[in-house]
């Protein structure tokens, strides 16, 4: 953190937990204006010397900054020929030096200048010591919100830090800059003109950004995933239609178009995965879906008659707006479906679903991943009756599986304790392998992740078909598999994929549908989830598989809410 106190600009850094510095703080840092910074490292290791902020040669700047500047190691050769000393590994310390270098008693001008060289995505909290009385804002490609409060005003990378201070938001667009004192705010565009912003009023009430006595936000956001569900569906349902609000797909573009491609990155990812079974099914369109980061370095096949559908909680993720803003160029009409109103991505593309599940906090995604799941599935039934593919009957039968996911998720959470007990036999565990088919084989993308993500146990998740094509030289005795099955038609199949792994010493944990009776006999262990319609059952199996994730780290004695080396928003490529 660095403090503005009494003409000089004081900083302190603490390597470790949040608490540790805040103990300090309250002891040694008095002020009124400050910055600060919780970030991990891009370059260098975790340390002191390498934790922001970053100061300028002569300490007259203090910067925070989220992002990656690409082009640093540049920057800092030509800095180092006209006399600036680097102390840190980081590509921040770059920027602080160089808005000493062009600083003339003007910040904007400071500002303007020192940005122009910047290539690659920021966001900046600036302290100046000749300016006692407001610090400067500014981004491109990397989340920065403004929060305006009676009290005194705010910056921040997301908009459940400033929550409990305000609801009134402004968001910053690339390249503009905003000097906050604590009553006014001013903003400017990257030609230092006057910029007249909306002021946003979020409605998420401040207790969504609590515990509210849950241990964990993971575990908080995961029991509220009914509530976030039903708020998902308000008002989407009218009788056996759906209706998206601002949302206008027509009969005759749908038809023109060739393919659609889902994009997104990291559960994001997963739930598109599961998304391209559906879609494809229901519409009979041709669907992708595609690692974001990896969608516009492989020269896809995008024009006019293309449909992007981009998934981001965040609505920040960087990867994701870049290939948004790729499809864009070669004509493609874009879809977003985010959570957070108004973000990057939610305004960059043509159409928005919002999620509504409400401020997720865990870095590891839990009730945002499951109302995606549930936007896919309100889409595919949106996109098959305009094409008259989908008939009364079916739609009533999926839309009513849909209305009832909620409590049905609450029937899992009444035999929770069942998880627990099975996380308790397997906490230990060094590598953890989870397998299905169809549907269930997209929710064991999500289930692995989720494990590696807050345990740290090593996991993979395999169609389970493609055991035979190597990965079963990996199971030994003691191996634990979890197995998902939740399809009929697929049951045989399964049974014969978990003797094979049986007959080579696994321990096999199913997770079936109640009316699979099956898939028990022949598992070690199994956890029953509710009969639900095929194609949405899969928002019940991945309550198991985000339980028993949870109960393995718990027991591991780790940091649930903030596993290591991990970030809420992505900000970097």
């Amino acid at each position: 953190i660095a403090i503005y106190n009494n003409g000089e600009i004081d900083v302190l850094k603490c390597k470790g937990r949040l608490a540790e510095l805040e103990r300090i703080i309250n002891e040694k840092m008095p002020g009124n204006m400050g910055i600060g910074h919780t970030r991990w490292a891009t370059h260098g290791e975790p340390s002191n010397i390498n934790s922001h902020p970053h100061m300028s040669k002569s300490g007259q700047f203090a910067i925070v900054h989220n992002g990656i500047v690409e082009n640093y190691l540049t920057i800092r050769e030509a800095l180092a020929k006209k006399g600036f000393v680097f102390i840190s590994e980081t590509d921040t310390e770059v920027i602080a030096h160089m808005f000493e270098y062009y600083y003339d008693g003007d910040m904007l001008d400071a500002t303007k200048k020192t940005i122009s060289h910047l290539n690659g995505s920021y966001a900046l909290g600036i302290l100046c010591r000749e300016n006692p009385d407001s610090f400067i804002a500014v981004r491109k490609d990397s989340p920065l919100v403004i929060g305006k409060c009676e009290s005194g005003n705010f910056i921040a990378s997301d908009v459940p830090a400033i929550l409990p201070y305000t609801r009134k938001i402004y968001y910053l667009e690339d390249n503009e800059i905003a000097i906050v004192g604590k009553k006014e705010i001013k903003i400017y565009d990257a030609d230092k003109e006057p910029v007249k912003k909306k002021l946003f009023h979020v409605e998420w009430e401040t207790e969504s950004a609590e515990k509210c006595g849950y241990e964990h936000f993971m575990f908080k956001e995961i029991m509220q995933q009914p509530s976030s569900i039903r708020a998902t569906l308000l008002s989407r349902i009218d009788g056996i239609n759906i209706n998206f609000e601002n949302l206008v797909l027509n009969k005759d573009y749908l038809e023109k178009i060739r393919n659609i491609y889902i994009i997104g990155c990291g559960s994001a990812y997963h739930a598109g995965v599961l998304g391209k079974y559906i879609i494809e099914d229901m519409t009979r369109i041709f669907v992708e879906c595609e690692v974001a980061s990896e969608f516009r370095y492989r020269n896809p096949i995008v024009d006019e008659k293309t449909l992007i559908l981009a998934i981001s909680q965040s609505g920040e993720t960087l990867d994701t707006i870049s290939a948004v803003r790729y499809a864009k160029k070669q004509g493609a009409k874009t879809i977003s479906i985010v959570n957070v109103v108004n973000s990057t991505l939610a305004r960059e593309t043509e159409n928005v679903i919002y999620m509504r599940a409400g401020p997720e906090i865990a870095v590891a995604t839990t009730k945002c991943y499951n109302t995606q799941l549930i936007v896919i599935y309100l889409f595919a039934i949106y996109i098959s009756q305009r094409l008259n593919l989908i008939n009364s009957e079916n739609s009533k039968k999926m839309i009513d599986a849909i209305i009832n996911i909620p409590d049905n998720i609450e029937k899992i959470f009444d035999n929770k304790k069942d998880i627990q007990y099975l996380a308790s036999k397997f906490f230990d565990k060094k590598n953890v392998f989870f397998i299905g088919r169809k549907l269930d084989y997209a929710v064991c993308l999500e289930g692995s992740l989720k494990l590696k993500e807050i345990s740290y146990i090593h996991s993979e998740a395999y169609a389970a078909g493609e055991l035979k094509h190597g990965t079963i030289a990996l199971i030994e005795e003691g191996t634990l598999v979890i197995a998902v099955c939740t399809s009929k038609d697929i049951m045989k199949k399964m049974i014969s994929n978990i003797k094979e792994v049986k007959a080579r010493g696994a321990v096999v944990i199913a997770i079936a549908s109640e009316e699979l009776d099956s898939i028990g006999i022949v598992s070690d262990y199994i956890l029953r989830i509710p009969n639900l319609h095929e194609t949405v059952i899969s928002s019940l199996s991945v309550i198991t598989l985000q339980l028993f994730a949870y109960y393995i780290s718990s027991l591991r004695g780790l940091d649930i809410d903030k596993p290591r080396n991990l970030a809420k928003s992505v900000t970097v490529e």
